[in-house]
């Protein structure tokens, strides 16, 4: 739930009647004008309920809120708890936070007369994806889809950690055992890759062992493999948008595991459909080289 982060504060007092005072920064206040005879009782607490971030709010009246503001908007979760004087919880959280999230994505479910489909687009604070807010929303997420600032920098589309991004899915009854071992076999080559990489910084390849740098190459082919040309970026990307089957790229990741693809330069699988597609470009490739030569 978001808030502008001029919170408001709430007085309360004896009977019906409230004062609400708006607190904007730079030590302004804005407050409402009253008669001395309904005016506030000197030295009353000043309260603030926090009822807003349990308030589930649709995206049609966030939007209006949105516009209607025309300036940023913060997430008011860690201040919450110095705002209702309780002990915070890790990282500053209010000690609610399991509750309050828990009730809001309760309510997301399916039923016999109908279900409700949630995309959630979720903040990760400092790409800290073991951060109480987004590690308790992606604890009630069926598949999360994680960007990777590492393969954009890379120019690597679409910049999807494909090690990060999860799916309750991939199972074997579901995918079938083929797909589902292929899969882990492809995640297992990138994990190692990954775990190599701060080696490779101080020590380079040389220091690897013969396993490792085969490992490496192929994650490193797979990696640009990854990247897949879209029919939407045509005009951008400057090449025809590809589409390939489930069975076929079960095929080719298994030829990239067994060793098949190992003669064939990293350059030639970025961006292309298939691979007859990356057989092509190689020769080309190599083409290029001689009459460079």
């Amino acid at each position: 739930m978001f808030e502008k982060k001029t919170w408001e504060r709430i007085v309360q007092i004896i009977g019906p009647v409230l004062d609400v005072a708006f607190l904007p920064g730079n030590n302004r206040v804005r407050d409402v004008a009253m008669s001395a005879t309904d005016g506030l009782t000197r030295g009353m607490e000043v309260i603030e309920t926090g009822a807003p971030l349990r308030v589930p709010v649709g995206g049609t009246t966030l939007g209006r809120i949105f516009n209607k503001l025309g300036e940023p908007v913060h997430n008011l979760g860690s201040e919450v708890s110095a705002l209702l004087g309780r002990m915070p919880s890790v990282v500053g959280y209010q000690p609610t936070l399991n509750i309050e999230m828990g009730s809001l994505q309760e309510r997301i479910t399916s039923t016999k007369e109908g279900s409700i489909t949630s995309i959630q687009a979720v903040y990760v604070p400092a790409n800290n994806l073991t951060d109480p807010a987004p590690a308790m929303t992606f604890s009630y997420l069926d598949a999360s889809t994680i960007p990777s600032r590492g393969l954009a920098t890379k120019g690597i589309y679409p910049a999807i950690d494909p090690l990060d991004s999860t799916s309750t899915m991939l199972q074997p009854w579901i995918l079938g055992q083929e797909h589902y071992e292929t899969t882990q076999r492809v995640k297992q080559t990138l994990q190692r890759y990954k775990e190599l990489q701060d080696i490779i910084v101080i020590l380079g390849l040389d220091e690897l062992s013969e396993e490792d740098r085969s490992t490496i190459a192929r994650a490193r082919k797979i990696e640009h493999f990854l990247s897949q040309p879209f029919f939407v970026a045509e005009v951008f990307a400057g090449s025809l948008g590809k589409y390939v089957g489930l069975a076929e790229t079960i095929r080719e990741f298994q030829l990239f595991l067994s060793g098949e693809l190992d003669g064939l330069p990293e350059q030639a699988f970025y961006l292309v459909g298939n691979i007859d597609e990356t057989t092509a470009k190689a020769m080309n490739l190599e083409m290029e080289n001689n009459l460079k030569k």
